[in-house]
């Protein structure tokens, strides 16, 4: 089992895991999500988590006090992630290694952000969804479980997610279902032919043709294969150059 704690002032907001492949991993006891409320830590009496920022400036920022006793009322923190516009983008490279790691904490910051001294000696990594601001970490960190839990043993079949956009460096390959020919349009032959190999071939060019017209930076990032590249040429033959230029051995 792996432990996921979170620690947020708003801890209805996490009730969206409690639908789908979310809550059937919980249900499996294969991942126990725990959620903290910071302000029950506060010690004033209006349990306020937030003040002025020295030096002046808009917003509030959220003190010491109540995220770090909050991070120590937990029996093992483990990996502490701050979910943050400043982090290093999220990708699913991240996803599959932080999905080795037996206890993870994430912090959601709400308001201008928190502490400088929470970042600077509890939180060992900061992790960004994207390039935007959001109201908070909240959102942030549920995008981070459902990745995180989505490749636990147990919960999805091994071939369920490794066919997927991202996980192999490519997008995923365009999907059909019944009925065959709906109003004139015709699911791709190939797909209904039964050659097992033909359609495997089919589906890595319609995956490599995705990736290079829409995510090209993915596919200088991984490369190709000269395989790859013959099949990429075959279905975008006036790319041929460009589509050479990503091959690596």
């Amino acid at each position: 089992m792996s432990n996921i704690n979170v620690l947020t002032i708003f801890p209805d907001i996490f009730s969206a895991l409690n639908y789908g492949i979310t809550n059937i991993a919980m249900e499996k006891g294969l991942i126990n999500l725990s959620i903290v409320n910071i302000r029950d830590f506060a010690n004033n009496k209006h349990k306020n988590t937030d003040d002025y920022p020295y030096g002046g400036g808009k917003g509030m920022i959220m003190t010491c006090q109540p995220v770090i006793d909050a991070l120590s009322s937990l029996e093992n923190s483990g990996h502490v992630i701050y979910v943050s516009p400043k982090g290093n983008n999220l990708t699913q490279e991240k996803i599959i290694k932080l999905n080795k790691l037996k206890n993870i904490t994430i912090i959601c910051g709400r308001y201008e952000g928190i502490d400088q001294r929470i970042i600077d000696e509890y939180v060992n990594e900061e992790i960004s969804i994207g390039d935007y601001v959001l109201s908070g970490g909240e959102i942030p960190a549920m995008v981070l479980i459902d990745s995180l839990i989505r490749l636990k043993e147990g919960v999805l079949d091994k071939e369920a997610y490794e066919n997927e956009s991202h996980y192999n460096g490519l997008l995923e390959y365009e999907q059909y279902t019944r009925p065959e020919n709906y109003e004139g349009m015709i699911v791709p032959k190939i797909l209904l032919s039964g050659n097992h190999k033909l359609i495997n071939d089919y589906q890595l060019t319609q995956s490599l043709k995705e990736t290079f017209i829409k995510r090209i930076d993915l596919l200088i990032k991984r490369g190709i294969s000269k395989k790859e590249a013959l099949l990429l040429i075959d279905e975008l033959p006036n790319m041929k150059k460009e589509i050479q230029k990503l091959i690596k051995e």
